[in-house]
């Protein structure tokens, strides 16, 4: 019976010790994680203004494109009212010219 008591106190006290050991890896694991968890937010907060910075290039980039489109436009609108001007005035002209010459038509 000695024997008996004698290999469940062993195996109790091996029990405890991979117990023990099973804590303290959990606790390595945990203290690991934490660690890697809180670097990974480093590395973010650390790139925030490159992201940022990059976030206003492509912004500024894109309404710089706005931009010249919009001018395009507006200069083509320019050309076809300049071009409507222009033959409006040239019209103006020849009516003009018709009114002075012949007033009896008017």
């Amino acid at each position: 019976m000695d024997d008996t008591l004698k290999r469940l106190l062993e195996a109790e006290i091996k029990a405890e010790a991979l117990v023990t050991q099973a804590i303290e890896s959990r606790e390595e694991l945990t203290r690991q994680a934490l660690e890697e968890a809180r670097l990974a937010e480093d590395r973010l907060l650390a790139r925030i203004p490159e992201i940022r910075g990059s976030f206003m290039d492509k912004t500024r980039q894109r309404i710089e494109q706005n931009i010249s489109e919009m001018q395009r436009r507006f200069d083509e609108r320019a050309h076809a009212l300049r071009s409507m001007a222009e033959e409006s005035r040239e019209d103006a002209i020849q009516a003009a010219m018709q009114i002075i010459l012949d007033p009896d038509l008017s």
